[in-house]
């Protein structure tokens, strides 16, 4: 069992001026990879200084070096071409549009690691200790598979899903191994599974939602079973899932609460600890974490960041002593339900506006948890 930390955020940050502007003068020839190096760097360093001054009890780099959370994997591994899956967006501006994933078009070949000089760059220079994410295996078959193209290459969705488990795994492995105490999958797809329409939509392609919920937590306990055997300090290393309904552009795609899969996945995941989304009604209600096991943590994603509003911390308190009726309080933590950027355009607020909402997580959890 991890370490429990119990003012978090869940990963991805509002990207600095300076760095979108750096990236699209990479993209147009202007500055060399070397360049956006040093400012992506710098833009790090600073990140971390934020996240010191607000107090937070686990640090990310923001994922300033990936286009979306799930950038890692086509930068690193050759295979993915310029083609979209259409992703049906609800909220602002909210319309059906490409989804940030490349699509499959060629036999997978990795290149490098995913995450290696993000990883390498926190060991140095984090003041506390760092959580590197992972996306889950899980998202792709989704958001990359194109019938008529990927199917060339791998026949179903599912032999797509074990090659990527695979690179996810060796990714995962590579990062215990270097001793990152905090790894963490990144799954929105599991959400899928509770939305009723999305239910349907997969049911009318020939998938049984129901099937594929329990193919996917085989996969992502196959990504993570060798984790704490490699990791120098296994009872230290925190394994953690985060899921939410989407995340772009203060946008989602998913609505329903936990209830149809919540005894499945809390009982079958083998991760130490669940962040879970619970700030609108689209989440439903803390009845499902009946189903947590003892010992497991959960991270209450209560304080939104699809929106500039700031939460009464009373409010956030009554709803941790709410869910404290099913998981006890000292297995609770508080988090933003989601990252401030999935998507390097960001959700609809300022920096500002980010700094508060993280102050008030270290604030409320240190009310919650003296």
């Amino acid at each position: 069992m991890g370490a429990r930390y119990r003012a978090e955020q869940v990963g991805s940050l509002l990207r600095p001026k300076a760095l979108l502007d750096a990236r699209a003068s990479l993209a147009a020839g202007a500055i060399s990879a070397e360049d956006l190096r040093k400012i992506e760097d710098e833009a790090i360093l600073a990140a971390l200084r934020m996240q010191r001054e607000v107090g937070l009890d686990v640090y990310t780099d923001g994922e300033f070096r990936r286009g979306s959370f799930l950038g890692g994997l086509a930068d690193a591994v050759d295979g993915f071409v310029e083609d979209k899956i259409a992703m049906e967006w609800h909220g602002p501006g909210g319309a059906p549009e490409g989804s940030v994933a490349q699509v499959v078009g060629a036999k997978l070949h990795q290149r490098r690691r995913l995450s290696a000089h993000e990883a390498s760059f926190l060991l140095r220079h984090a003041p506390g200790p760092i959580k590197v994410t992972v996306p889950s295996a899980t998202n792709f078959p989704d958001v990359s598979y194109k019938p008529g193209l990927s199917d060339r290459f791998y026949p179903t969705r599912s032999s797509l899903l074990q090659e990527i488990a695979q690179i996810i795994r060796n990714e995962v492995n590579a990062l215990a191994t270097e001793g990152i105490p905090y790894i963490q999958l990144d799954a929105p797809r599991y959400l899928y599974y509770v939305d009723a329409r999305l239910r349907e939509q997969l049911r009318a392609r020939g998938v049984d939602p129901d099937l594929a919920l329990d193919e996917a937590i085989a996969t992502d306990n196959a990504v993570i079973e060798d984790a704490r055997r490699l990791a120098p300090a296994p009872d230290t290393l925190t394994l953690a899932i985060h899921l939410c309904r989407g995340n772009s552009r203060s946008r989602w795609f998913a609505e329903g609460g936990y209830d149809l899969i919540a005894e499945k996945l809390f009982g079958r995941l083998a991760v130490d600890a669940f962040l879970l989304e619970y700030d609108t009604d689209r989440a439903g209600g803390f009845e499902p974490l009946r189903f947590v096991p003892a010992g497991k943590t959960v991270v209450l994603g209560l304080v939104t960041t699809k929106d500039p509003t700031l939460e009464s911390q009373e409010t956030l308190l009554r709803r941790i002593d709410e869910a404290s009726t099913y998981v006890p309080m000292e297995n609770l933590a508080l988090s933003p339900q989601c990252g401030f950027a999935s998507v390097a355009a960001g959700n609809l607020l300022s920096e500002d506006d980010q700094r508060r909402k993280l102050e008030l997580v270290v604030e409320t959890a240190r009310r919650a948890w003296p």
